[in-house]
């Protein structure tokens, strides 16, 4: 079986790595029967921060691409038309028995419509997260992908749920686990033996470098438009942190470069560069944010992996969105996570309340760090 799986941008990384280590595993346990599996790793480029992409590789041992298609920045029309165009040569080249596509980048859709356009079939890990939220790019890539894959893995029941209520047939679905939670689990040993104050030299984008941390910390991390692409949004969220977040807590906040260019726009990046007890950082590697993780007092962030890894964590995390694909990492669900939105009342009570919280490590079902497994079992068994 000749299985082609697709990366595109740096949150795929840490939901491929552990199937391809599965493949690995698979093949060695064959000992190079016909049975074992042929697997080619294609990167699109969409994320085109060259020296990001290669840190991540390298933090997970991935091995290199076998073919990367340099798609690179432009809009999400460029960047899915740019991609099928490629990628359909890589699918004639090939001939593949699998697409196998992960998250909801573009590149996930985009590489999902092209491989059933040429009869390939198609598995998507992470499926059936859903928002609710049209406006976002991120939940027509999974709708899309979703509607087109022959095989759903779904990482928890709530998507399991969703993908029923579309309509989506019970052979398709396969409830397989949190795929993120076997790169935490493998790399969780690894991630506890690094230095915090050793990450904040060596990404820290202050000039003296001379940062200690001498109490409890919180981490940001922020970047989606509705947070920070306008200044009436953005300036009352500054305001907070500098204001009351950072007289309570060292924050550590590696910033995105979206983020770094609006706060320089609008005239904020002054202010938080001059409070003393905020750090601002170059965007972290993988173990390097997971070592933050471990032990930060709480999480503020817009981002969808963190809020599960949190939840695996512990760390209690306050959701700077109005909606989440990822429910189950709510504390309504069982969660470590609340959603706030940019409202700062909520995001103050939320804050408030965390930090009366006790670090509470919780599981879902079948985050165990053996998704990947069960990922490959279940293409390995995929019959109509």
């Amino acid at each position: 079986m000749k299985i082609l799986s697709v990366v595109g941008a740096r949150p795929n990384f840490m939901k491929i790595a552990p199937f391809i280590w599965a493949i690995e595993k698979y093949n060695h346990r064959q000992n190079s029967q016909p049975e074992t599996v042929k697997h080619i790793l294609v990167h699109t480029g969409q994320h085109y921060d060259d020296s990001m992409s290669k840190a991540f590789f390298t933090d997970l041992h991935i091995p290199a691409a076998d073919i990367n298609l340099g798609i690179g920045s432009g809009t999400h029309a460029e960047q899915v038309g740019h991609t099928m165009i490629a990628f359909e040569k890589v699918i004639r080249a090939q001939k593949p028995d699998w697409v196998v596509v992960v998250g909801d980048v573009n590149a996930t859709l985009a590489c999902s419509v092209t491989a059933k356009k040429e009869w390939i079939k198609v598995c998507h890990i992470e499926a059936g997260l859903r928002s609710g939220d049209l406006t976002m790019p991120e939940e027509i890539n999974r709708l899309v992908t979703d509607r087109l894959s022959d095989l759903l893995l779904a990482p928890d029941m709530l998507s399991v749920q969703n993908l029923r209520a579309e309509g989506v047939p019970e052979k398709k679905i396969r409830f397989v686990g949190n795929i993120m939670i076997d790169t935490l689990e493998a790399n969780r040993k690894r991630a506890r033996s690094l230095d915090v104050n050793e990450i904040i030299r060596r990404y820290s984008l202050s000039h003296d470098n001379d940062h200690k941390l001498d109490s409890s910390y919180a981490v940001l991390t922020i970047h989606r438009p509705s947070n920070v692409d306008s200044a009436e949004v953005l300036e009352p969220i500054v305001s907070f942190l500098t204001g009351e977040v950072a007289e309570e807590l060292t924050l550590l906040w590696p910033v995105h470069p979206r983020t770094e260019k609006r706060l320089a726009e609008f005239g904020l990046y002054g202010r938080v560069a001059a409070n003393r007890n905020i750090i601002l950082m170059e965007p972290v590697g993988y173990l390097d944010m997971l070592r933050l993780n471990m032990e930060a007092r709480v999480m503020l962030t817009d981002s969808g992996g963190l809020q599960e890894e949190c939840t695996v964590l512990g760390t209690p995390c306050l959701t700077l969105r109005w909606n989440t694909e990822r429910p189950v990492t709510l504390r309504e669900h069982g969660g470590a996570s609340v959603l706030t939105g940019n409202d700062i009342e909520r995001i103050r009570s939320a804050f408030h309340q965390a930090m009366n919280s006790s670090r509470t490590p919780l599981r879902p079902e079948l985050w165990d760090g053996h998704t990947a497994e069960r990922c490959l079992e279940a293409i390995l068994g995929f019959g109509y």
